[in-house]
């Protein structure tokens, strides 16, 4: 059986600018009005998903705006027809009894089309000036999995009965569920040795940051020899995209893009003060930054180049197991409707 064509989603701009917020060519605009226009013209052009990253105050700077993440998701699911909708969930933000009950009713707007992505926080700040725990590391991939697994049965329309370490529930059950499939799709994002282990046992989808592709086809290899709880998991890659006619063109975009990026030193480290060090996404970042533009891994996943040499490595990362390219461009705008006219028909 041949396998199946990659998927291309998008990253919703939901603090505004993903390379460089100094840029004339790209509004540093993370609006709900940007946001309804950008996904209703990912969805025309083809786009299978959009990824609404989940922050309660802009990481990056506090004067700056910040959409929330589940209800823009909710408003997308009304608005759109067949884009998949995947919003990213911080376990310590909310109760999983709340949580599953409101991706039940997105997935219920949707028609089947929702998602959550769990992700492991990073930004203390978002958490302590709220009041809230901030354990270490570790202790909240605990704390996660025992989320995880409850939030996964609400969602199956199980009648719930757990006393944890965490969490005490008692004959809870949600309706409606199963309308459209046993649940909700589950991301999971992060590359520890507790997310892998997590993502084996209660992912569908595990999301991989950016990188070059023998550093990926090795966390694929690592994490398909774990018995996966689901069947085997798929995998999607974070990539910012730059493609031109030429490489010389692209790279003279990237060269123009990182030279912007400089200017926001100043916030990047205010960004990273704020991070967990145990951060593995920030470790690569950190070490990648100065040869490098976009979050999560950016252009470090190599997809930078000519039409034709991104499509290449496209197919290579499709051949190594990657299902799902999230991508992020800038300016967002313009160079997704490149993306969809000049990569996705070489590519397919």
């Amino acid at each position: 059986m041949a396998a199946a064509p990659p998927r291309f989603g998008i990253w919703a701009a939901v603090h505004g600018s993903r390379a460089a917020h100094h840029d004339p060519d790209e509004p540093d605009d993370a609006t709900w009005a940007r946001n309804r226009a950008l996904v209703l013209e990912a969805e025309a052009l083809g786009f299978d998903s959009v990824l609404v990253a989940q922050h309660t105050m802009n990481p990056y700077d506090p004067e700056r705006d910040q959409l929330e993440a589940w209800t823009g998701a909710a408003a997308l699911a009304a608005l759109t027809r067949r884009i998949e909708i995947i919003a990213a969930i911080k376990p310590g933000l909310y109760h999983p009894v709340v949580l599953a009950k409101m991706a039940l009713q997105i997935e219920h707007i949707s028609g089947g089309r929702f998602t959550l992505n769990l992700v492991n926080a990073w930004n203390r700040a978002e958490f302590e000036q709220a009041g809230l725990p901030f354990p270490a590391h570790d202790d909240r991939y605990a704390y996660g999995r025992e989320w995880i697994a409850l939030v996964e049965r609400l969602m199956r329309g199980e009648t719930v009965t757990v006393a944890g370490a965490h969490f005490q529930v008692a004959e809870y059950r949600l309706r409606p569920a199963g309308t459209f499939r046993p649940r909700p799709r589950i991301y999971l994002g992060g590359e520890s040795e507790p997310a892998r282990a997590l993502a084996a046992d209660h992912a569908d989808v595990w999301f991989i940051n950016g990188q070059p592709l023998e550093d990926v086809a090795a966390l694929i290899a690592d994490v398909s020899r774990r018995p996966a709880a689901h069947g085997p998991l798929r995998y999607g890659l974070s990539a910012f995209v730059i493609a031109r006619a030429t490489d010389a063109e692209a790279h003279g975009e990237h060269a123009r893009l990182l030279a912007l990026a400089r200017r926001d030193a100043d916030l990047r480290a205010d960004t990273r003060a704020r991070t967990d060090q145990a951060s593995v996404m920030f470790a690569k970042t950190d070490a990648a930054a100065a040869r490098h533009v976009g979050t999560n891994g950016g252009t470090a996943a190599g997809l930078v180049g000519s039409y034709d040499t991104v499509a290449e490595r496209i197919r290579a990362f499709h051949a190594a197991g990657i299902d799902l390219f999230m991508l992020q461009f800038q300016p967002f705008e313009a160079e997704m409707r490149r993306f969809a006219a000049q990569i996705v028909p070489r590519v397919r």
